[in-house]
């Protein structure tokens, strides 16, 4: 198995409200992009590595990927305006001969050996696995009122069963030629992660259990947060 990583840290993370890029942002001393980049790189069934940036890091993710002796990158590559763009930009520098893509964002730092391995075991099986987690919290569908229903602009539309929601989270592991055709044919709609695109090709996409742990840095609470993990690492 030819298995290559695209690990995107070319956030500028507008909701992050911070002047540095989220992926340098120091967690308990150390780069937040670094975390995950130090478990892929030490898989053995990782072959390389392409590190999407933009154009406002890539010096800097260039240095704290050699002052913390990273093997396995394959390039630095700039990406694009949306997080699937830069994914595109990513799946264009892969080595041909790659047969599986795990894909995977930078703001979620605390993955696993374990729950990547589990990931790449079942997409070699189905061509596509993803992780999650079930969801812990009630989740209503909302909608904007008429001006004239209710005093408050946003109403309850409906409960969502819980029972049948999961939180997706990365990475998500793809056959390569299933998610290169995804993109070619469904890349430019708008899209939160890269399962979606593969499941308007009309394919199967395995989901396998993930961690409570695995947050995605997206708000100054959720750094908060991730520190508190992060000190019993």
């Amino acid at each position: 198995m030819n298995l290559s990583t695209i690990l995107l840290a070319a956030g500028a993370g507008k909701r992050f409200k911070s002047k540095v890029p989220k992926p340098l942002v120091s967690l308990a001393g150390k780069p937040v992009f670094i975390y995950s980049l130090q478990i892929l790189s030490k898989l053995i069934f990782v072959r390389d590595i392409v590190v999407v940036v933009n154009s406002y890091n890539a010096s800097e993710v260039a240095r704290e990927i050699k002052r913390y002796r990273i093997k396995k990158i394959r390039c630095l590559v700039k990406g694009g305006r949306r997080r699937q763009d830069s994914v595109l930009c990513g799946l264009n520098a892969l080595d041909q001969s790659s047969d599986f893509v795990l894909i995977h964002d930078s703001a979620r730092p605390f993955i696993s050996s374990k729950m990547v391995s589990v990931a790449v075991k079942e997409a070699c099986k189905t061509g596509a696995a993803i992780l999650g987690v079930p969801v812990k919290a009630t989740i209503k569908e909302i909608v904007t009122s008429l001006p004239s229903a209710v005093a408050c602009e946003k109403i309850v539309k409906k409960t969502l069963d819980r029972s049948k929601l999961w939180e997706i989270q990365t990475p998500q592991v793809f056959k390569k030629d299933v998610i290169v055709e995804a993109y070619r044919k469904f890349g430019k709609k708008e899209v939160t992660d890269d399962a979606s695109l593969v499941e308007k090709l009309g394919k199967g996409v395995a989901v396998v259990q993930g961690a409570y742990s695995n947050i995605k840095i997206t708000t100054p609470e959720d750094l908060q947060i991730a520190g508190a993990i992060a000190k019993n690492l």
